[in-house]
């Protein structure tokens, strides 16, 4: 009979679905990547439900959306109430594991995760919340302050290594959180940084053309390509151990990053550069290899998606669908579109101007508008796959408006959306008091919301 197979998931940090290989980018250098593309699966179509980073790894985590798992913005706690993945896997005998960033248990960002707060995850080397990706701090399992030399990732790549020789004889699930390629874009190895000469980038068509967009693209490039050179030391060691073949391994992150693309930077936004991700999964003789599938994946159908894979049961309240049908290649009913949102801006929105927002993304259409039903953006991404063309205000797109506001409002109904002023919604959700701790991190930034 064989063995339950493990389950090593890695994630970058705000890696946008565009900056891959496999996914026509030719300048950044992923062969890891393309090879695990060529391996496995790859989903070009692949969403954040939210683009902005504790309610995106909530929803990866839980299978819900962020006003059901209530960890609605930065720095804001997921709830101890709440059943993640690897409460799941725990109880059906894994050994669990966590390497890496965080940013679930709330503040102060460099809070200690005591084993109560880890939702399933035993063994732990990681750090609620920072940006330093060199001589970086990081927690051990029993809450020891320790300090990496180097480059962060390189140190937690030899890490999860580690942990799989450890358990290659019982089944395990290893989540691998990296913090590149998130900003700051500069602390990469300079190796790296040569490959990306900043006069050399290509850029976007809907890209700014500035000396700061082309450094911050070259960085970025540059961490992507130190990410996937550890991540092509993991797969090689996955092989040496002999348990690749009952490994499913998965590379995907929370949510993008705008980079210049529309004039803007970071997250947040409903454009693809912030909302499209990569995802790419493996598991040698179950799921077929070398296969680009089209369907519709976002965060929430991560979790369920990958119990059933494993042949888990779905706790009861995941909003996520089982998409695991997909993911071994079968005929499945597909999913017309997935719901983008944002309830309560983060730091950089609300400094950048905004407003809470919600839309859907299906194959072909991006529609979103803000909190009280004023619209935003409508993009037809077949004929305009830049989205440059905004035909939110076109008379003779306002039927394919209102079409989209229909299957938006299916989705709120369905998750209990009553798409309120985000401040409204942590009152609602009885999060005042752990809101108003978060935003003294940033010296009341939002004195209305005191």
């Amino acid at each position: 009979m064989q063995r339950q197979p493990n389950l090593i998931f890695v994630f970058g940090d705000q890696h946008r679905g565009c900056d891959v290989g496999c996914a026509g980018n030719s300048q950044v250098q992923t062969p890891a990547m393309d090879t695990l593309a060529r391996e496995g699966i790859f989903f070009p179509n692949t969403f954040t439900n939210v683009p902005l980073c504790v309610p995106a790894r909530g929803c990866l985590m839980t299978g819900k959306h962020p006003l059901s798992h209530k960890a609605v913005s930065n720095d804001l706690p997921l709830p101890l109430s709440e059943t993640g993945i690897a409460a799941v896997f725990k109880a059906a005998g894994y050994a669990t594991g966590y390497i890496g960033k965080w940013h679930l248990g709330g503040m102060p960002r460099d809070k200690f995760i005591t084993p109560a707060m880890r939702f399933g995850f035993d063994e732990w080397l990681g750090w609620n919340c920072h940006h330093n990706y060199f001589n970086a701090p990081y927690h051990d399992n029993v809450g020891n302050r320790m300090q990496i030399e180097g480059y962060e990732p390189d140190f937690q790549t030899a890490r999860a290594i580690q942990f799989c020789r450890e358990h290659a004889d019982e089944p395990f699930c290893l989540y691998l959180s990296w913090g590149p390629p998130h900003n700051p874009y500069e602390h990469v190895s300079e190796r790296y940084k040569a490959l990306y000469p900043p006069e050399e980038i290509q850029l976007r068509p809907n890209a700014v053309d500035t000396p700061q967009t082309r450094q911050d693209i070259s960085g970025y490039y540059a961490h992507i390509t130190a990410l996937d050179e550890n991540l092509g030391r993991l797969m090689a060691s996955l092989e040496d151990m002999g348990i690749a073949e009952n490994t499913i391994l998965v590379y995907t992150s929370d949510h993008g990053d705008m980079l210049g693309s529309q004039g803007h930077v970071r997250k947040e936004r409903p454009w693809d550069e912030s909302v499209r991700i990569p995802f790419l999964i493996r598991w040698p003789g179950k799921i077929p290899a070398g296969v680009t599938r089209e369907t519709l994946l976002s965060l929430v159908d991560f979790m369920p998606s990958l119990l059933s894979l494993s042949g888990l049961d779905i706790p009861d309240g995941v909003e996520g669908t089982d998409l695991s049908g997909a993911m071994l290649g079968k005929p499945i009913d597909e999913p017309q579109s997935v719901l983008l949102e944002i309830p309560l801006h983060g730091s950089e929105g609300f400094n950048a101007g905004i407003r809470e927002w919600r839309g859907v993304r299906t194959h072909r259409h991006t529609y979103a508008r803000h909190y009280d039903g004023t619209g935003w953006l409508l993009y037809d991404n077949h004929t305009d796959p830049y989205q440059l063309n905004n035909l939110i205000d076109d008379e003779n797109s306002q039927h394919l408006k209102a079409e989209l506001e229909a299957e938006l409002q299916r989705w709120l109904t369905r998750i209990n959306d009553a798409c309120l002023p985000g401040i409204e919604h942590i009152q609602q959700l009885g999060l005042s008091e752990l809101w108003n701790i978060s935003e003294q991190r940033f010296g009341g930034r939002n004195p209305r919301w005191a």
